[in-house]
């Protein structure tokens, strides 16, 4: 096999610091870091809507916390399915036509879901966001990994896992915001109409951002030899191994981040009783943190390598979460602690791009990635429902406290069993 790189890859710049590495990288690096870091801040703010929603779903419609939990568990586990899918997608029809696809559908859902009018509705409209939902971080993973070389890989990466913590943040301002002006029954629906802005982002997609060399020379190796790859391929050995544990450590990050996510809004208003721009600023230290984390693990990544990054964001993600919801600390000290949570919580997800880029070869990468990725928001996405069943028995803090750190305990089981791939070249 021929090793395929950028131009640039061979020659080597050296690995910058601050925002110089950014500057060395060549026209078709920025598009590509431009127009991932975009769509995935973007899913994040559709996605991160609904945690918003969840205390007005709960007082207008009657909803239970467990059905709410089902709400949120619906979209994650259905982004699996959707992963998994768009990897297999990105691998015979490209990693950029793809990644389109993905974002108009998660854009139409979210939209959709401002309509519904039942929690049946809604639970169908949230599903079938999911779908996209997991399909938009399967191939513009896949494509930013293949894109960038390799000394900026896992800043890359990284730097496009901190578009979470903006969309995140983007949907903060806007809960803020609308229900600040508008009656709670109909700010929730205004928020998910808000939804449909990711759906501009394909135009720059089509007519800015290509295809990674790597990957057009790997199309026309398959197409010479007509040696197809296998939707299974990554379930037989060598790649078995690498398949399971990074599945059981995205389920660890995943599971961790769901769980803590998905209620942390509940929390601050039923139980710490603060009000909706109180709590807004708590959420605010939080995502100032995750955003933070996710730019210090990416450059850990490239620093001291994927595997001890793995490790110490899980170990500190643990540690604070099951302090920050287990210890009855006051209300300054809850806002302070918001900032390490964000931080672990988030900085878990900056290598992983970034690794899983480097473990699979190029002609089964999307689905690769997209299947160890997505499964374990397959298995994380239940995480939430059980937070929301068993806080009837229990504070609900308590209740993510417990699942939480349960699930960073695994993510770092399977980080200490992983190899390292730091520095590795992409071939066809």
């Amino acid at each position: 096999m021929s090793e395929i790189t950028t131009p640039s890859v061979t020659a080597a710049a050296p690995a910058g610091s601050g925002g110089i590495w950014i500057s060395e990288l060549a026209p078709k690096e920025k598009r590509a870091l431009g127009a991932c870091v975009g769509g995935w801040a973007l899913d994040a703010m559709d996605v991160q809507l609904y945690s918003f929603v969840i205390p007005t779903l709960i007082a207008t419609w009657g909803v239970t916390r467990a059905e709410a939990g089902a709400l949120g568990t619906a979209a994650l586990l259905t982004s699996a399915i959707g992963g998994w899918l768009a990897g297999f997608l990105a691998d015979r029809w490209g990693r950029v036509r793809t990644l389109q696809i993905a974002i108009l559908w998660f854009a139409g859902f979210t939209f959709l879901s401002g309509l519904a009018q039942s929690f049946e509705q809604l639970f169908a409209a949230r599903a079938l966001m999911g779908l996209g939902f997991g399909g938009e971080w399967a191939a513009g993973a896949v494509l930013l990994g293949e894109t960038i070389r390799p000394e900026h890989r896992g800043k890359a990466l990284g730097t496009m896992q901190s578009g979470w913590a903006i969309g995140w943040g983007a949907a903060a301002l806007l809960y803020t915001l609308f229900f600040s002006l508008m009656p709670p029954e109909t700010a929730w629906r205004a928020l998910f109409f808000v939804g449909i802005a990711p759906a501009f982002l394909v135009f720059f997609l089509r007519r800015y951002v290509e295809e990674p060399e790597v990957y057009k020379a790997s199309q026309a190796q398959i197409a010479a030899t007509g040696d197809k790859p296998s939707f299974f391929e990554i379930f037989r050995p060598p790649l078995l191994r690498i398949t399971l544990l990074g599945a059981l450590m995205s389920t660890g990050a995943q599971g961790g981040y769901f769980a803590v996510t998905t209620w942390l809004p509940t929390f601050l208003r039923t139980e710490r009783g603060l009000s909706v721009m109180n709590s807004g600023g708590y959420l605010a230290v939080l995502i100032v943190g995750s955003f933070c984390g996710y730019l210090a693990g990416a450059y850990l990544a490239d620093r001291i390598g994927r595997r001890a990054t793995f490790l110490v964001f899980a170990i500190g993600a643990g540690v604070v979460v099951t302090t920050y919801t287990m210890v009855p600390f006051g209300d300054a000290a809850m806002l302070v602690l918001g900032f390490p949570l964000g931080f672990f919580a988030s900085g878990v997800f900056s290598a992983m791009g970034a690794f899983f880029t480097e473990q699979f070869p190029t002609r089964v990468r999307g689905v690769g990635q997209g299947f160890a990725y997505n499964f374990g928001r397959a298995i994380g996405a239940i995480f939430p429902t059980l937070v929301g069943v068993i806080s009837a028995t229990m504070p609900l803090g308590q209740a993510i406290g417990l699942f939480a750190a349960a699930a960073y305990a695994t993510m770092a089981f399977a980080a200490f069993l992983l190899p390292e791939t730091k520095g590795k070249a992409l071939t066809a």
